[in-house]
């Protein structure tokens, strides 16, 4: 078995591979590993009470993905049933970097990092300025990691 990161697992979800995540030799394309890191987080955030995009303390927020690799192991098939366990890296003042470890089983098989930064949206003219990230969503990612580490 590969070694996980040092990280604490915060949310983990499953996610199967479909026919249309794969390439022509059934094996799940690499483009799809974003996707599924994205879906982990929107998960992970639902978790804990928040969305990637809402309203808070007055303002539309969002969380433009500004980094984001894979690192591929192994090959994911047509039918798989993946867990993806998501991990804080680090919570700055404007931003998060995500881990994704990708699990077959008790293998992993992909490890993916995400750096997302927290803006406000602007509906009037589409502008996005990067923001602190608000004190409730904060305190929700922080509790989340903290809650981590006590399992």
């Amino acid at each position: 078995m590969t070694q996980s990161t040092n990280s604490p697992c915060v949310f983990e979800c499953q996610k199967r591979v479909e026919f249309a995540d794969t390439d022509m030799a059934g094996i799940m394309h690499f483009s799809n590993f974003y996707k599924f890191m994205e879906t982990t987080e929107h998960a992970f955030f639902r978790s804990i009470g928040h969305k990637v995009h809402e309203k808070l303390d007055g303002e539309d927020i969002g969380w433009p993905r500004v980094k984001a690799s894979c690192e591929f192991f192994k090959p994911v098939r047509f039918d798989d049933t993946v867990t993806i366990r998501l991990s804080i890296e680090e919570i700055r003042r404007r931003s998060v970097r995500y881990i994704h470890e990708f699990y077959l089983g008790e293998e992993r098989v992909a490890t993916g990092r995400m750096t997302t930064a927290c803006v406000r949206l602007s509906k009037n003219d589409g502008k996005i300025e990067s923001i602190e990230i608000p004190p409730a969503l904060k305190d929700a990612l922080e509790t989340a990691v903290e809650n981590s580490k006590s399992e």
